[in-house]
C-alpha cells in the first residue's frame, strides 16, 4: 500500500474496532468504501477481512456470557445461503448496486423506529421467521462482496429487544462465524496473498487500539443512550452507503 492507502486504512480499522466491539457495528460498514477510494472494491475487502476476524475474535471473548446461541442457530442458514449467493456473483457484481440498496434498507430501519413502532432495546418483540431468513440472507451476501452485512442484522437485533451486552456479543458471535466462512470462501477464490495478507498484519495496531476504545466507551455509555447511539451509527451507514454507492454509480454511467 501507498502511504495514503494505509492512511486511509488505517483509519477505517481503528473505527471499525471502535464500533465493532463497543456498539455491534454502524462505523464498520465505513471500511471498504473508505479502502476502496485507493484499491478495487474486492481488494479492499480482502484487506479487511483478517483484521475483520481479529476483532471478532477479542469481541467474542469479551462478550462470550452474553451473546445469544438461540438468535444465531436461527440466521445462519439464511446467511449460508447469502454468502453462497456472494461467491458466485463476487467477481463480476459492481458493489454500488449493493450499497445503494443496503444503504436503504438500513434508513428504512431508523424511519421505521421514528415514524412507527418498531420495538427497540429493553422490550420484548417478534419478528416472523421469513424476515429474519431474509434479513440473515442479505446481510451474508452482503457482507460477502463488500463487508456490508450489518445493517440488516443490526435492525434485527434491535427489534428483537437485546440488552447492549447481548446486542454486541451475539453480533460478534454472528460475524465471527461468517468472516470464518468468508475467507473460507475467499481463499476457495484465491483472493488472498501474501502481499494482501502482510498489508492486513501491518493494520493491527490500528485494529487494537479501536476495540481498547469500544470496550471503554460500552461500558460506560447506558441503555437508552446505547440504543439512540445505535440507530444513529445505523442511520449512518445507510447515509453512507448511499453516498458512495451513488457516486460509484454516477462515475460508471459517465
Amino acid at each position: 500500500m501507498n502511504p495514503e492507502a494505509y492512511l486511509l486504512a488505517a483509519l477505517a480499522v481503528f473505527l471499525t474496532g471502535i464500533s465493532k466491539s463497543g456498539f455491534a457495528g454502524g462505523l464498520g460498514i465505513l471500511g471498504v468504501p473508505l479502502v476502496a477510494l485507493t484499491m478495487p472494491p474486492q481488494s479492499a475487502a480482502t484487506l479487511l477481512l483478517p483484521v475483520l476476524i481479529l476483532i471478532d475474535v477479542v469481541s467474542v471473548w469479551r462478550f462470550r456470557t452474553s451473546w445469544k446461541a438461540r438468535t444465531i442457530v436461527v440466521l445462519l442458514p439464511g446467511a449460508g445461503i447469502g454468502i453462497g449467493i456472494g461467491m458466485a456473483g463476487f467477481s463480476s457484481l459492481d458493489p454500488n448496486f449493493l450499497k445503494v440498496g443496503i444503504g436503504l434498507l438500513a434508513l428504512w430501519f431508523v424511519v421505521h423506529q421514528v415514524f412507527g413502532t418498531m420495538t427497540v432495546a429493553g422490550t420484548q418483540g417478534r419478528q416472523g421467521r421469513l424476515k429474519i431468513f431474509v434479513a440473515s440472507l442479505v446481510s451474508g451476501f452482503a457482507g460477502f462482496v463488500a463487508h456490508a452485512g450489518g445493517p440488516p442484522i443490526k435492525g434485527t437485533f434491535l427489534r428483537l429487544g437485546l440488552d447492549k451486552s447481548a446486542f454486541v456479543g451475539t453480533n460478534a458471535m454472528f460475524f465471527f462465524i461468517l468472516n470464518l466462512a468468508k475467507a473460507g470462501g475467499y481463499a476457495s477464490l484465491g483472493l488472498f496473498s501474501v502481499s494482501s495478507l502482510l498489508s492486513s498484519a501491518a493494520l493491527v495496531p490500528f485494529t487494537l487500539m479501536g476495540i481498547w476504545a469500544g470496550f471503554a466507551l460500552h461500558d460506560r455509555v447506558p441503555q437508552g443512550l446505547f440504543v439512540r447511539m445505535a440507530f444513529g451509527l445505523l442511520a449512518l451507514a445507510g447515509l453512507n452507503l448511499l453516498a458512495f454507492g451513488g457516486a460509484g454509480l454516477l462515475m460508471g454511467a459517465t
